[in-house]
């Protein structure tokens, strides 16, 4: 695979390549409710979340364990 922008500074390439991936699990969360399972037990909330918001979620650190249902 050849870099689109090989005089991009490390960081910014980590960050596209973050951002692509974050698309590539929302669509995949889309059809798979055993990954949203797997997104929420490591403090992503994304259940109920429309494919643009999980790939947002996705895009920033996980907010923590999951909250109980109920609490």
């Amino acid at each position: 695979m050849t870099d689109p922008n090989p005089d991009a500074i490390p960081a910014d390439r980590l960050s596209a390549m973050n951002a692509a991936l974050a698309e590539w699990a929302a669509c995949s969360a889309a059809e798979s409710p055993s990954l949203i399972e797997r997104f929420e037990a490591m403090g992503y909330r994304v259940r109920g979340k429309s494919r643009e918001e999980v790939a947002e979620v996705l895009k920033h650190p996980p907010a923590g364990p999951p909250v109980p249902p109920g609490r």
